[in-house]
């Protein structure tokens, strides 16, 4: 499962080998609030024993002492005294690995290396969309939103370093990773209890972006993020962060019928017809999602479904100003 690609860095830096190579960066990159650093150990600040890599890797311990030695990837952490992997370490193992698999010659895989670990410290951190592409000539590091320009021929290796990291915590850590996943609910809950009320909205977007960073998949978090974005008068963050939860979590209502809330007050009711009724095939109570619906086919004139709308809207609220409001397009 890929991490929502409008929730992190979009920049992409492509290096390439021979004469003329080097640092490519493309711009446009989407400016976000930073997030809180999380408490406790995750796999980007763990270290790793060598057995513990060659069976997260599936390497034989042979094979690392080997590139060790040719000092192509070497562990750079420490773990009680003795030499231990960094997660940097373990992603130019990954690549070292596959291009090996590849056949690709030890000297290219070495130059390869060489040039994902110049480029990592600059791209690390927005870890959830960040990918290693290689055809042995030139290595990629981009993001899948980014702007990219394919590299020619064969790709021989190309994986998401956050699925890599989702690896370590299922194979290695998943104590740490259970963890992170009910700490991350618990922030959501808390803030959820505050992002509605002005005084307190700026402590739920910290509480929200804190759960993210425990919990990059957590889908509800980016929707109410989102809302708030959307209620300082930000909708261009806050349509990134709907669709941010939609990645995850594709059929999920609150984030469809935001995403439809939105294109019908923009005057785009054929695209707020599409959200609206994924998100009423999704959750077919969602009595806000009807109304929203109706108006949305009005706008597009469509009488007679806006009516089949306003009917199925009363049936779930019959009561209430909005029922009445309802009442009146059906002329009762």
């Amino acid at each position: 499962m890929k991490c929502p690609s409008e929730c992190s860095d979009s920049k992409v830096i492509r290096v390439a080998f021979g004469p003329g190579g080097g640092r490519i960066e493309q711009q446009g990159q989407l400016e976000i609030d930073p997030v809180p650093e999380p408490t406790g150990k995750e796999p980007q600040s763990d270290v790793y024993t060598q057995t513990e890599v060659a069976r997260l890797l599936r390497i034989t311990r042979g094979r690392l002492r080997s590139l060790d030695r040719a000092r192509i990837v070497s562990p750079s952490g420490r773990r009680r005294g003795r030499r231990a992997y960094t997660f940097s370490d373990l992603i130019a193992l990954r690549a070292a690995r596959d291009l090996l698999s590849n056949k690709v010659r030890l000297r290219d895989v070495a130059r390869a290396v060489k040039r994902i670990r110049e480029v990592l410290p600059t791209v690390l951190r927005p870890l959830n969309e960040l990918r290693i592409a290689s055809d042995g000539k030139q290595v990629v590091v981009k993001t899948t939103e980014g702007a990219f320009e394919p590299i020619t021929g064969q790709m021989v290796i190309d994986f998401d370093v956050r699925q890599l990291h989702d690896d370590v915590v299922r194979v290695l850590r998943p104590s740490a990773g259970r963890d992170r996943a009910r700490a991350a609910y618990e922030l959501y809950l808390q803030a959820s209890q505050l992002d509605e009320d002005p005084d307190t909205m700026d402590e739920a977007e910290v509480l929200y972006r804190s759960a993210i960073r425990n919990d990059p998949w957590l889908a509800i978090v980016y929707t109410n993020l989102g809302n708030i974005r959307f209620r300082r008068g930000d909708e261009a963050q806050a349509e990134r962060l709907y669709r941010c939860a939609l990645e995850i979590e594709g059929h999920q209502p609150e984030a469809q019928y935001n995403l439809g809330y939105m294109m019908l007050h923009r005057g785009e009711p054929g695209r707020a017809i599409d959200y609206l009724r994924g998100a009423i095939d999704s959750d077919p109570r969602f009595a806000d999602a009807y109304f929203n619906l109706a108006m949305a086919y009005e706008q597009d004139g469509d009488s007679h479904s806006a009516r089949s709308s306003w009917q199925s809207y009363l049936a779930i609220e019959p009561t209430g100003s909005w029922a009445e409001i309802a009442r009146q397009h059906l002329g009762e």
